[in-house]
């Protein structure tokens, strides 16, 4: 996966887009319209905060399901996903929890959103939902029938899950790449705003042999500028919620504040011996690019 093509950086930050409860979930508040709404508001605020993508979830459907979604759900994201790539101008991505990679992809194609996030791509996880088991088979497989180019990131030992034995991360990264033909991977803490060690993202950086690593949970600005070093990019939600509390929207002004710390944390220094420098640089803070015309 060429991220500078994808994502225009070398280092991406994707910020998550969580939608409102959906048709059919137990929370679900009867307004799709409310959903579209929430959705175009925290799209325009990571955008003009300088993210380089944004991700879409179904996370307030929870308790999920661990395979299949409702076709409603799937209906909604669809139209949600529709009116943000007509929104912002960033790289779109889709996440159907807990494991639907097959209607992530479906939308994703339909829409002309540019990649997926699959929780379990390989291997076997045991999670609130049940014991959930890797479809590569079928995904890729079915992204060949469909003729996309959507690119598919996967999780390695996704959080909120236990894998069945006990697999070593550097088999498991190898294994999600080389037999899942994962096109990038992400690496969690053990739950949604716990993040991954640094030693497992250098390990998972090192297994990957240059296949993108993502952190997948728990970075904030005053740890990336320490996590990033050891990736190629970061998913971030919760840091850039108003307060830091998951449940409530973005707040523009914490994401800007995320990418300023990991925009100076990968600058660059001039060595003492040499009249130039090189930096890796975002999209500069509070940058309108991220918003479509007229929007």
């Amino acid at each position: 996966m060429d991220l500078k093509q994808t994502f225009k950086t070398d280092r991406p930050i994707i910020g998550v887009v969580h939608l409102l409860p959906l048709p059919t979930s137990p929370r679900w508040g009867g307004s799709l319209k409310a959903v579209v709404d929430r959705a175009e508001q925290e799209a325009t605020a990571l955008a003009s905060g300088g993210v380089n993508g944004i991700i879409v979830e179904n996370f307030f459907d929870a308790p999920f399901p661990k395979d299949c979604v409702d076709p409603a759900v799937v209906s909604a994201m669809t139209l949600v996903v529709n009116r943000l790539m007509h929104l912002v101008t960033l790289p779109v991505g889709i996440n159907v929890l807990r494991n639907d990679a097959r209607s992530a992809l479906a939308i994703a194609t339909c829409t002309n959103a540019h990649f997926i996030r699959v929780n379990v791509l390989t291997g076997v996880m045991v999670t609130d939902q049940g014991v959930i088991e890797g479809q590569a088979h079928d995904l890729m497989r079915y992204r060949r029938e469909l003729g996309s180019e959507v690119k598919i990131l996967a999780d390695v030992l996704v959080k909120h899950a236990r894998p069945l034995g006990s697999p070593n991360l550097t088999t498991a990264v190898q294994e999600t790449i080389e037999r899942g033909l994962a096109d990038g991977v992400i690496l969690s803490g053990w739950a949604t705003g716990s993040p991954p060690s640094l030693e497992d993202l250098e390990l998972a950086t090192a297994a990957a042999k240059g296949t993108p690593v993502f952190i997948g949970s728990g970075a904030n600005w005053e740890n990336i500028p320490q996590l990033i070093q050891a990736v190629d990019g970061v998913i971030v939600s919760s840091a850039l919620k108003r307060k830091g509390q998951i449940q409530q929207p973005i707040d523009p002004i914490r994401v800007s504040q995320f990418v300023e710390a990991m925009r100076r944390s990968l600058v660059v220094e001039p060595d003492e011996n040499s009249s130039t420098h090189s930096s890796i640089l975002p999209i500069p803070v509070a940058s309108p690019q991220g918003l479509a015309a007229g929007s």
